[in-house]
């Protein structure tokens, strides 16, 4: 079986009822820290010890401001003894980028924590996974990523982290089971760093059998009313497109 959680489906901006983008698999597989990451955890009754490998996709603070915090939970609260181990996976320069953030977060805190291993390769085995990072069409700056996830049954998630359409993505849905994908502009927005509901619907129809699940969603989640003109309602998308909610939970 796998289990794959949406702790939060909004983009930076937390649209109503939304927390910011985070996914988990199988209850220890976390893809990337958002500053909101301990609350959400919290909601879905998960201890931070229990989180044994991090998958960083860019440098985004929405992605990644949120290690301090973990670190912090798990050295003082949930992991006292040091017993958890934790591996992120990140780009390379990930660790000191890391590590300086979470300097200036809590300054001779989180120094040597002999739990926590940094690795910058480009794949890796996590559990029943084996996984592999991708380029994706973002901002070149944060050096943007998805990883492509394989369990041992040959079951595969993409997730595309932040991105607009771009080869990869378009490989990869034609023979993935589950494609997590971004959808964090509306179509008023023109930026090819991100799907829209149109991008998303193009390439939907054109792999009918492959499952997407939509997060990093710039609209209110199920049921919110704009309450304002900068706020957006759900659209309608093809049938095999999922539009995540905070608190969703997917087995297959």
């Amino acid at each position: 079986m796998v289990k794959i959680q949406f702790l939060g489906t909004g983009n930076a901006f937390c649209p109503p009822n939304r927390m910011h983008s985070l996914v988990l698999i199988d209850d220890e597989i976390l893809i990337d820290v958002p500053p909101t990451v301990i609350p959400q955890l919290r909601n879905a009754g998960i201890s931070p010890s229990k989180i044994s490998t991090i998958l960083i996709t860019h440098w985004h603070g929405d992605h990644t401001f949120g290690l301090p915090f973990l670190l912090l939970d798990r050295k003082y609260l949930s992991d006292r003894s040091g017993n958890s181990n934790l591996t992120i996976y990140c780009y390379k320069g990930g660790r000191n980028r890391l590590q300086n953030l979470c300097n200036q977060a809590y300054p001779n805190t989180l120094e040597s924590l002999k739990w926590l291993e940094y690795n910058e390769d480009n794949e890796g085995n996590a559990n029943s996974w084996e996984f592999s990072r991708f380029e994706v069409c973002h901002d070149p700056a944060t050096e943007p990523h998805g990883y492509l996830l394989r369990n041992s049954e040959g079951f595969t998630i993409a997730h595309c982290g932040d991105s607009g359409p771009c080869e990869n993505i378009e490989k990869l849905a034609k023979n993935t089971n589950i494609m997590i994908i971004e959808m964090g502009i509306p179509d008023s927005v023109n930026s090819p760093y991100h799907y829209s509901p149109s991008r998303l619907t193009k390439l939907a129809n054109k792999n009918p059998n492959t499952k997407f699940i939509a997060t990093h969603n710039y609209a209110n989640s199920f049921g919110s009313e704009p309450e304002s003109e900068t706020q957006f309602v759900l659209e309608k998308l093809p049938s095999n497109v999922v539009q995540a909610e905070d608190g969703d939970c997917y087995e297959f």
